[in-house]
């Protein structure tokens, strides 16, 4: 059974009375065991925000969801972030996806992990916490909320190594994947092998001291976990979608040329489904485009492009 704590309600000026009542009335006709509860900012693009819970392998779980759109509507696309930890809301709002996702109103789901950090070894604890996102989805969908063609999944740090992961075992599950400043675990490098071919971007640094690019033991806070190299990681998503011989590389404008850092747009040839790396010479363990402190940066943080909204032009084209 899913259950949403109650938030408060905040009404912008000029709001009025019957935009509660038509949330009261989603509320009555919602299916029974989902009820929901949102805290609304004032705000011409306003958002509901909620707090999921469900059981899922014989545990309470729980989930941040946000949408920008009338709750009463067909469904929607679910774009899931895999954050690296327990973040403060802040955090996760200066990401920026819900600022790209505010015109077309996608749902945003925020899984919370378990304990505070993703399992990133293979074994229970990494199958329950696959679980945990099945779960989620299915409760989406069943609840009419969810499009189950367009569900998309994103991963940043620990959190993209459990993307990937995902991406490797339930590929079915998703329209497209990305991960941030995270690479393949090691022990799926034989056998990840994708149903499906399945869209995939990859942003990362090539100095980037926690996930090193070339491959090697992760350095993460929660993850001491052999890597492969990026470029090998692209490689078995590449061959899952049949991609032919090398890639065709494109360079970005180098907008601040006191960052240290250039970006390179690496897309594999021939495939039947895309994937991308955005790679960002000289760069470290940290969000391109995400400099408004939300995280401590590790080494160089590139300015020249936006990460979200890479993320979400991408989806975009896929369906999202």
């Amino acid at each position: 059974m899913a259950v949403l704590e109650m938030g408060k309600c905040m009404i912008g000026k000029g709001a009025r009375f019957i935009a509660f009542l038509s949330l009261a009335g989603w509320l009555a006709s919602a299916p029974m065991g989902f009820l929901a509860a949102f805290a609304v900012w004032p705000a011409p693009a306003s958002a509901a925000t909620g707090r999921i819970w469900i059981e899922s392998g014989g545990v309470s779980r729980s989930a941040i969801l946000v949408q920008h759109r009338r709750l009463k509507q067909a469904r929607r696309p679910v774009v899931i972030v895999l954050r690296s930890g327990k973040e403060r809301r802040p955090h996760r709002r200066l990401f920026g996806l819900e600022e790209m996702a505010r015109s077309s109103g996608p749902i945003l789901l925020y899984p919370d992990p378990a304990a505070g950090h993703w399992s990133d070894a293979p074994g229970h604890e990494a199958s329950r916490d696959q679980a945990f996102i099945r779960d989620l989805i299915g409760k989406l969908v069943s609840d009419g909320i969810a499009d189950r063609r367009r569900i998309f999944i994103v991963g940043i740090s620990s959190g993209g190594l459990t993307a990937l992961r995902l991406a490797c075992t339930e590929s079915t599950m998703f329209a497209g994947a990305a991960a941030i400043t995270a690479s393949l675990p090691a022990d799926l490098a034989v056998n990840c092998r994708p149903s499906r071919p399945l869209p995939l971007m990859m942003i990362a640094g090539t100095h980037d001291p926690l996930v090193p690019f070339l491959g090697g033991k992760a350095n993460l806070p929660d993850s001491k976990l052999e890597l492969l190299p990026v470029q090998a990681t692209l490689g078995v998503f590449g061959k899952a979608a049949g991609c032919g011989e090398g890639h065709t590389t494109t360079v970005f404008p180098d907008r601040d040329p006191n960052d240290g850092t250039r970006v390179f747009f690496d897309k594999l040839n021939g495939c039947a489904a895309p994937v991308e790396l955005v790679r960002i010479e000289g760069g470290g363990h940290a969000i391109p485009g995400h400099g408004n402190g939300a995280e401590a940066a590790i080494g160089p943080r590139n300015s020249d492009v936006d990460s979200a909204k890479l993320i979400w032009d991408f989806f975009r084209r896929l369906g999202g």
